[in-house]
């Protein structure tokens, strides 16, 4: 029971941390609708997604919702290096608490926060022309979810084993942009070079986005165009996920048991 009520404790108030920062709320929505809005509308008659049956807002729709994960997942898991910069962490730890439960609570904590962000950004997608069928919210948060917990067991990892933001801050950033272009959020990944194949395969974020992407389109256009639209099946994306989510989850746990 304490388990779980130490869990419980750093998930609230990794949100409530989050609620009270309004310039961060605003802030994170900022890079996802300029690329939705200036990149979408510039580029749909430009780039050749157009050829496979979508305009190119349609087809970068579920990149952007998978960026704006990975960035607020990566973002809210640097809270573990400033809790250690400022002596909060120490106090938590010397407590008789588990800190297995004390990492499970702040990865949740920035899954709720990612996921969130996710949410509002679904809301608004009629304002862009996007539709999304009430039917196929109940999936795609599903996904969303997998892909943000993911994310920030891997955005713990990291801050686990960063001594301070500036180089957590470096790290990340190192990260995020690779990962962003090579998970097929810009253009298809059907035929890049073998060499941007093989990293695709090991992104989290190719994943992501594959299934975002097939949930979306599935029922606004034809099956062959959403084949040639696809990476793998949607299945397989599940089963990545949840593996990739076990493996960062744990080694996250066991960075934060020892280094923390």
């Amino acid at each position: 029971m304490q388990f779980i009520q130490t869990i419980y404790t750093i998930w609230q108030r990794e949100i409530i941390r989050y609620w009270r920062d309004k310039t961060r709320i605003v802030s994170t929505f900022f890079m996802p609708l300029m690329f939705l809005v200036i990149f979408g509308a510039g580029l749909n008659e430009t780039l050749a997604t157009g050829n496979f049956g979508v305009d190119f807002t349609q087809f970068m729709y579920p990149g952007i919702i998978a960026m704006s994960i990975m960035n607020i997942a990566f973002f809210s898991t640097i809270s573990t290096v400033w809790d250690r910069e400022f002596g909060f962490l120490k106090e938590i730890l010397v407590a008789p608490v588990s800190r297995v439960a004390v990492a499970f609570g702040k990865t949740l904590g920035a899954t709720t926060i990612a996921s969130i962000q996710a949410i509002i950004l679904l809301i608004l997608a009629p304002l862009i022309g996007i539709t999304i069928h009430i039917t196929i919210i109940p999936q795609l948060i599903l996904f969303m979810l997998l892909l943000a917990f993911a994310i920030s067991g891997m955005g713990l990892l990291i801050s686990s084993l960063m001594k301070t933001t500036e180089s957590f801050g470096m790290v990340t950033q190192i990260l995020i942009f690779p990962m962003f272009f090579i998970s097929g959020a810009f253009f298809p990944l059907t035929s890049v070079p073998s060499w941007m194949s093989v990293l695709s395969y090991i992104n989290p974020l190719t994943y992501g986005v594959d299934a975002i992407r097939q949930i979306i389109l599935g029922n606004q256009v034809a099956s062959n165009i959403l084949n040639n639209l696809s990476l793998h099946p949607i299945s397989v994306d599940a089963l990545f996920l949840v593996a990739f989510s076990a493996v960062m989850v744990s080694a996250a746990v066991f960075a934060f048991n020892k280094r923390a």
